[in-house]
């Protein structure tokens, strides 16, 4: 009889992967509600001021009516602003909770499954699987191909595909050697990378110090030193090193020999700025640093995995991978294409043993079924009492294979 407990589903450890999937529109719902209220605080303070003054204006016959009426159509201009961006706000908060109303009810699917046999966890799995890959393309850049599959699979609202072009736009922006949009993001989130310890903002000021320091020109020098006391010296305590080093970077040309100072003006510093950026977005969202696609993978992986998978033997580095032949076992950990990417993952760590009870070890010390070995053997066509080793592909006699015994 079969292990039931072994084809029933754990739904706490299941949905482990899908923790983004409802964390992200709570965590976008926040913004846009920070987003509404800032509107509201700063521009209704605005038309609170001018309906003051036009009221004391009128009041001690400092203003003419034409001077009042002015007053209230730039009033009423601000109001119709302020209603805009609440509209837009609103209808963003509508879409967000239309997204967590599809995910939960996805994520309920899977409670009314009991068993991975059952074909709606098929059904439910395949869903999944769409969402980890257009999470994976939209990550790689590929947003086009994205939006296809999600719209061609109808998952439109299972998926952050808006959160991803932003994320990718700014950091597109930042390889192109432009900061505004990266500095713009810094603003609307202010706050949660202030509490966050972010260094994101330091480093962009720092960047834009640096090119207005590259040029070598004494108005720009003059420029860059009034820039460092407005946006670098408020990081001084936070960010002390740096702080220093931006304060000698005047002193050190971009054609400096010194390496410190060289790698500051280098082009990469546009990558790791752009990296950083990602880093911090996906932080600030609760994002994992990298596709969940590959969490899943390297679940699997590790299931998988055993010490002959990475060994120096046969081929098992991602360079060397053995193509599939009759010589050859199929093994994904040492596919050329899964080989790198389960590299680090733990082993598998089985709590029950299937090993079979007719086990030979051959001279190079690889243990087989026999029964196995003599199928192989008959297949490939060998002589009577001789076996191939299906690691090396090395024909031995099997009389010089030893019995193991299990203890």
């Amino acid at each position: 009889m079969g292990d039931h407990s072994l084809t029933k589903i754990d739904y706490a450890n299941h949905l482990l992967l899908d923790q983004p999937l409802v964390r992200l529109p709570y965590e976008l719902l926040h913004t846009n509600f920070r987003a509404a209220r800032f509107t509201v605080e700063k521009e209704g303070s605005t038309v609170k001021k001018t309906l003051k003054d036009s009221a004391n204006a009128a009041l001690k016959g400092g203003s003419t009516p034409d001077d009042v009426l002015k007053n209230l159509d730039t009033m009423i201009a601000r109001m119709r602003g302020i209603k805009r961006k609440l509209s837009a706000c609103a209808d963003e908060e509508a879409r967000l909770y239309q997204q967590v109303d599809t995910r939960q009810k996805h994520l309920n699917d899977l409670q009314n499954i009991h068993a991975f046999e059952d074909v709606k966890y098929e059904q439910w799995s395949r869903v999944r699987l769409d969402r980890l890959l257009v999470d994976y393309l939209m990550r790689q850049g590929y947003g086009e191909s994205a939006k296809a599959l999600a719209a061609k699979k109808g998952i439109e609202d299972l998926v952050d595909i808006q959160t991803f072009e932003q994320m990718n736009r700014v950091r597109e922006r930042l390889l192109d050697h432009s900061v505004k949009e990266a500095l713009d993001w810094c603003t609307e989130n202010k706050k949660e990378l202030r509490k966050m310890d972010s260094s994101l903002e330091f480093n962009l000021r720092f960047q834009q110090y640096i090119e207005l320091v590259r040029t070598q020109n004494e108005d720009k020098l003059l420029e860059a030193i009034g820039f460092a006391r407005k946006y670098l010296f408020p990081f001084r305590e936070t960010w002390p090193t740096e702080h220093a080093r931006a304060a000698t970077l005047l002193a050190y040309p971009p054609n400096a020999g010194d390496s410190e100072h060289k790698q500051m003006y280098s082009a990469e510093r546009w990558k790791y700025l752009a990296n950083l950026f990602v880093d911090t977005h996906n932080k600030l969202l609760g994002l994992p640093s990298f596709p969940v696609l590959h969490i899943a993978l390297q679940s699997g992986l590790s299931a998988l995995k055993t010490p002959a998978c990475h060994s120096s033997h046969g081929g098992g580095s991602a360079g060397s991978a053995r193509s599939t032949t009759l010589t050859n076992s199929v093994c994904p950990i040492c596919s050329r294409e899964l080989n790198e990417l389960a590299r680090n993952v733990p082993y598998a760590h089985h709590s029950q043993s299937h090993v079979e009870s007719d086990l030979m070890m051959l001279p190079s010390g690889r243990v087989y079924a026999r029964k196995r070995l003599e199928e192989h053997a008959r297949k490939a066509g060998l002589s009577d009492g001789t076996v191939m080793d299906l690691w090396s592909g090395t024909i031995v006699s099997m009389s010089e294979a030893k019995k193991i015994y299990i203890t």
